[in-house]
């Protein structure tokens, strides 16, 4: 997926100024939040980019935590201010969607790092664990179960040094496998992969997000 050059310089869409609540909060201090933008104007979805603490309003009721670097972005959430705010988001058990180092950031473990983030979601994930960035992959796997209310068939899946679940806890159900391992997780209204949705041109998944 390629992202207009308009979403550079775009801090949010036209309707989320007006909005007075329903806006996705976009974790913007690093990372492919762009490309989460741009499928949001494509759904007609509100959005809005979280840079510092004064982004984050009342209008806010879900947020996503896009790929990118995952230490970089652990850094840079206590810098600006925006870890507090987005983690008693994640606290109140509002929805919340984090696509590879957004999974990072999400997981209550992880075993290849002493940090640990927000540490909702019940897994240990392990960064980096699908190789360098040459080495990125692409798939298809279902999201969920016939019958499940939220099953989505074949969905393609794109790999960028994704993060590995080590294991997953009884809080959370696996949704999604490749080659056997957890890919996709849902905890209540937490989602998130260890790949990235937004560059397949897929919109399902961001449509769940949505539904939540």
């Amino acid at each position: 997926m390629v992202v207009a050059v308009e979403y550079i310089a775009k801090e949010e869409s036209d309707d989320a100024e007006t909005a007075k609540y329903g806006v996705t909060g976009i974790l913007a201090v690093q990372g492919a939040f762009a490309e989460h933008a741009a499928v949001l104007d494509k759904l007609g979805a509100p959005w809005k980019l979280l840079r510092a603490a004064d982004d984050f309003d009342s209008s806010i009721d879900r947020v996503i935590l896009p790929g990118g670097e995952s230490t970089t972005q652990g850094k840079l959430l206590r810098s600006t201010g925006l870890f507090e705010p987005i983690s008693a988001h994640i606290a109140a058990g509002k929805p919340v969607f984090g696509t590879c180092a957004g999974m990072i950031l999400l997981a209550s473990r992880l075993d290849n790092d002493p940090n640990v983030y927000f540490g909702a979601l019940d897994a240990t994930v392990r960064r980096n664990a699908y190789g360098r960035q040459l080495g990125s992959f692409a798939a298809t796997a279902d999201f969920g179960k016939p019958g499940d209310a939220d099953y989505l068939p074949d969905l393609p899946l794109v790999f960028i040094r994704g993060p590995y679940v080590v294991s997953v806890g009884p809080s959370a159900d696996t949704k999604t496998t490749v080659d056997g391992h957890p890919v996709a997780l849902r905890q209540g209204n937490i989602l998130a992969t260890a790949f990235h949705p937004e560059l397949t041109g897929d919109t399902r998944l961001h449509e769940l997000f949505l539904s939540l």
